[in-house]
């Protein structure tokens, strides 16, 4: 089970195990992490996460879509 997210998350690279960039974590509040998704960010992506409101800026990452966290990325599962 991968760690619960601290708030030394914030500002790290949010993954997908392809190496593409998601984003990257704005916040870190009570224990949930809040990303700001990058620009290039595909809808299709997006809609695997669950960030389509788009008059939201940024948006919860779930952390059972979590894979691994390593010291400046998180990485998102391949079975979103």
């Amino acid at each position: 089970m991968v760690r619960e997210f601290e708030g030394s998350d914030k500002g790290k690279k949010v993954m997908t195990t392809d190496g593409d960039m998601i984003g990257r974590v704005d916040n870190v509040a009570s224990g949930k992490a809040y990303v700001k998704p990058d620009a290039t960010l595909s809808r299709g992506m997006r809609k695997k996460l669950g960030w389509t409101d788009e008059q939201k800026n940024t948006f919860e990452l779930d952390h059972d879509a979590v894979e691994a966290i390593s010291d400046d990325e998180i990485h998102v599962k391949s079975n979103l």
